[in-house]
């Protein structure tokens, strides 16, 4: 384990599972804090609208299971730290910030194609969330087929030539993590947001989102206070709350 390890946050290695998250909903309730989930094999993975989450061997998989107590809309955030923590363990393993990018809302790309993917689940208790379980999903070593959402898988071992195990990963990302939770905790979502923009791909340039309903093209101008996309449409700014996001 590193030593860098957050002193209240549980880790869990388990040789083979069907799907982390769906491991973590199974023992949240015996867990005594946070805690890692990690597989170092995951035969059923999912991601974000139900897709299947491919996992060749020498993959990252692995789930963040906590319980923040809070209402929806503000533990949604969290999925905004992951992707900021997920940019930093990059960094810390290949000294390359150049070669990652964040794309909204879940994804971190490496050269363009899609190296990362945080998928977010969340129980109730009452009017707030009482479990939040955070999946991501890391292409360490192989490519899985490509998907439906127009950016080529690629892998940290395929673009950069590294190679690193699920285990050392996750040494560097659960303090990384840890890190930002704790600056939300402590100063909100305005730093979170001002990093995450920072680190954002096609900020200022012309990017199509699509729901469930409509196709809308225009500028992407950032994130708005409660995480939502924005875009420049000749109309005016347009505010997303929930989109799949294609570049030109």
């Amino acid at each position: 384990m590193s030593s860098n390890w957050p002193a209240s946050v549980g880790r869990i290695v388990l040789p083979e599972i069907d799907s982390t998250n769906a491991e973590a909903a199974r023992i949240a309730a015996t867990l005594p804090g946070p805690a890692w989930i990690l597989a170092l094999r995951q035969t059923k993975g999912r991601g974000r609208r139900g897709r299947d989450w491919h996992d060749p061997e020498g993959n990252f998989a692995a789930s963040y299971v906590t319980r923040p107590l809070g209402p929806p809309h503000d533990v949604a955030l969290y999925s905004f730290v992951a992707a900021l923590a997920l940019h930093d363990a990059l960094i810390a393993a290949t000294a390359r910030p150049d070669a990652f990018a964040l794309k909204w809302p879940n994804d971190v790309l490496l050269h363009g194609g899609k190296l990362a993917g945080i998928l977010l689940e969340s129980h109730g208790h009452g009017a707030l969330v009482g479990q939040l379980i955070i999946g991501i999903g890391v292409n360490l070593r192989g490519c899985p087929p490509a998907d439906t959402t127009g950016f080529a898988p690629v892998s940290l071992m395929g673009e950069l030539g590294l190679s690193l195990s699920p285990e050392d990963f996750l040494g560097l990302l659960a303090p990384a993590f840890h890190d930002w939770e704790e600056r939300l905790a402590a100063h909100g979502f305005a730093p979170i947001r001002e990093a995450w923009v920072a680190r954002a791909a096609r900020l200022g340039q012309a990017i199509t989102a699509r729901t469930v309903t409509e196709t809308l093209e225009g500028v992407f101008e950032g994130i708005d206070p409660s995480g939502a996309l924005q875009l420049r449409m000749s109309q005016g700014l347009r505010v997303i709350p929930a989109a799949d996001v294609y570049f030109s």
